[in-house]
């Protein structure tokens, strides 16, 4: 939280059926706490002189402007939440307007309601700025959730694959020892998952084709392969979480797995952040024994995309050239979520 020593510039005398009047206390030392995705708690300190006579406060609370902003938006109209004065810290709260992981600035001025309706009001406080939160754990079960209900039935596969350029393999086995590294996830899907642009991982697909239980033969990652047994990445000795559900103003759907080898750097930072799944049991991807030999199921109707968190060598697998096509607009790199879609949005804020 940063405090800035200028003072909302605000020419109150053009706000229709507000008074001013210099003896109502001026908030100052404004603190904000209990950051939620979506909601705050604000408290400040006032003088006592005219303490009794508030009986309001306002609070403008507005999206911090950034280079990409809207140059046109009236600066001077600011969104203004009126609240009785209530005992603080007050918590504000509202999916209305709050969204996650999103910079936002506030202001208070204290307020005095007259007989007429009309308010006596406070110079406004300096201006605070703080970021709101990630999803919890409660709103990714919500996501959890409603995936679930999409996912469809289950279906068998026996590889994890990986499409990338071939200089991109080249370049692992000159530089990174024939080990693929972990790279930080990029901002596609959901703007509040606690994932993105912070956990490390090597992004891999499970998808088989319908008729013949296989890969696809095309890709938008590029035209090589890298395909590694299932069970070397997906065992009883990995946990698997469930990491996000969304759609890019497409039919189709994704969900993000991780899978994090137990006791790992990506295990802790999953097991804090994400729902963990049953890897025996669940409507995505499941690890089951039959006959002592592992047998592996992915969910047809939603396309998987699934993080590994440690690296992986490129000898526990095979490379090759696909024979299909390369899709580029099937690429979900850093891909915006549809805010509109009711499949895969809760009531949070995107």
């Amino acid at each position: 939280i940063r405090c800035d020593s200028e003072y909302v510039a605000r020419n109150k005398s053009q706000d229709s059926g507000i008074a001013e009047m210099e003896e109502l206390p001026v908030p100052h030392n404004i603190k904000i706490s209990n950051i939620t995705c979506d909601s705050f708690k604000i408290s400040w300190e006032m003088d006592s002189k005219s303490k009794d006579r508030i009986t309001h406060y306002f609070i403008d609370l507005n999206k911090k402007e950034n280079k990409n902003s809207n140059k046109f938006k009236h600066k001077d109209v600011p969104t203004k939440l009126v609240a009785k004065a209530v005992p603080l810290p007050m918590t504000v709260r509202g999916h209305w307007f709050l969204s996650p992981r999103t910079e936002y600035t506030v202001a208070v001025q204290t307020a005095s309601k007259q007989v007429d309706g009309d308010y006596v009001v406070s110079e406004w406080s300096e201006i605070i700025e703080f970021c709101t939160a990630d999803y919890s754990k409660v709103h990714l079960t919500q996501l959890l959730e409603k995936a679930e209900v999409i996912a469809g039935r289950m279906l068998k596969f026996s590889v994890f694959y990986r499409n990338q350029h071939k200089e991109y393999f080249d370049y692992i086995r000159e530089h990174h020892g024939n080990a693929m590294q972990p790279s930080v996830k990029d901002n596609s899907g959901s703007h509040g998952s606690p994932i993105s642009g912070k956990l490390e991982g090597i992004f891999f697909s499970c998808s088989t084709e319908f008729n013949t239980g296989k890969p696809p033969q095309d890709s938008p990652y590029g035209r090589y392969r890298f395909e590694i047994a299932a069970e070397k990445l997906f065992n009883p000795n990995t946990n698997l979480y469930f990491g996000d559900f969304y759609c890019m103003y497409t039919a189709y759907h994704y969900v993000i797995l991780v899978i994090a080898p137990v006791g790992s750097p990506g295990d802790e930072f999953c097991k804090q952040r994400l729902p963990q799944l049953n890897s025996k049991d669940n409507k995505f991807l499941t690890c089951t024994e039959e006959d002592g030999v592992l047998v592996y199921h992915h969910a047809q109707d939603v396309i998987l995309e699934v993080i590994y968190t440690d690296p992986v060598d490129l000898s526990l697998g095979t490379v090759a050239e696909i024979t299909g096509h390369q899709l580029m607009s099937l690429s979900t790199a850093n891909a915006k979520k549809d805010p509109s879609c009711k499949t895969c949005n809760i009531s949070v804020g995107r």
